[in-house]
């Protein structure tokens, strides 16, 4: 796989409350929070549950499919390491089988790429071994077909 981020930038933390989803990263699983109380899911991580304030959540792997519900373009830099790599696009992929809920992401493509509004898009998990520690990056492409 082509590395697609450049070098430089920060590693994610990996420890506390998302240390489940980071986990499974690793593994090519994409695991968000349920909740035991109501059953519905969220993303973020969360201490609570967003929609009846249970403490009780557990993490659950779902399907690495979505639909590009929003996205942008930046133009400029938010990191030194991205300087000579903009623009790039950013989608916020909603997750049908999994409540609805919406997570962020890098989607691949060129810079000028036509982005479709509920066009299908599925998880590419982008492992940076060489990072210490070592972690996984979920990235986002549009289904073919």
């Amino acid at each position: 796989m082509n590395r697609v981020l450049p070098e430089g930038l920060p590693v994610p933390a990996q420890d506390g409350l998302a240390k489940p989803y980071w986990e499974g990263t690793r593994q090519g699983r994409l695991v968000i929070q349920k909740c035991r109380g109501c059953g519905k899911y969220q993303w973020g991580p969360e201490w609570i549950c967003h929609r009846c304030h249970s403490f009780d959540l557990g993490w659950e792997e779902v399907a690495p499919k979505g639909r590009i519900w929003s996205w942008q373009r930046p133009h400029h830099p938010v990191h030194g390491a991205l300087n000579g790599h903009t623009p790039y696009t950013i989608v916020l992929v909603e997750l049908p089988h999994a409540d609805s809920v919406r997570m962020v992401g890098n989607l691949l493509c060129g810079p000028t790429d036509k982005v479709v509004i509920g066009a299908k898009v599925e998880a590419v998990f982008e492992p940076h071994d060489e990072a210490d520690p070592p972690y996984t990056l979920v990235q986002w492409r549009v289904q073919e077909g």
